[in-house]
């Protein structure tokens, strides 16, 4: 069903924001940057809770994961709040840089 965890870790996120009664939550994909799109219905959530909100579900779609946020808000208007999210991969290292590093290139089979 998911490719890899970076897609498992975005159904969480967006299942976790979908929960929210009062909201609608979509991801959308301009230009390869993910935006999450979030309907304000009839709500009365400021701005400060939604940041809180996406935080925890994104808090908890990383959980267990190598994972690292980078978030920000975007705009808001009468119908959406849009904030960017990406969930940051980390990289592998390439070559061994003689400092003994846990997670030295030496060391992976």
């Amino acid at each position: 069903m998911y490719r890899d965890e970076l897609d498992r870790a975005w159904f969480v996120f967006l299942s976790t924001l979908n929960r929210i009664e009062p909201l609608s939550v979509s991801k959308r994909m301009i230009t390869g940057i993910p935006f999450v799109f979030i309907e304000k219905h009839h709500t009365k959530l400021q701005k400060t809770e939604l940041d809180d909100y996406v935080k925890k579900a994104a808090a908890k779609a990383m959980k267990g994961k190598r994972l690292t946020l980078s978030m920000s808000f975007v705009r808001e208007n009468e119908t959406f709040i849009i904030y960017r999210v990406r969930f940051l991969v980390p990289q592998r290292k390439m070559f061994c840089c003689g400092n003994l590093c846990v997670d030295c290139i030496r060391f992976q089979p």
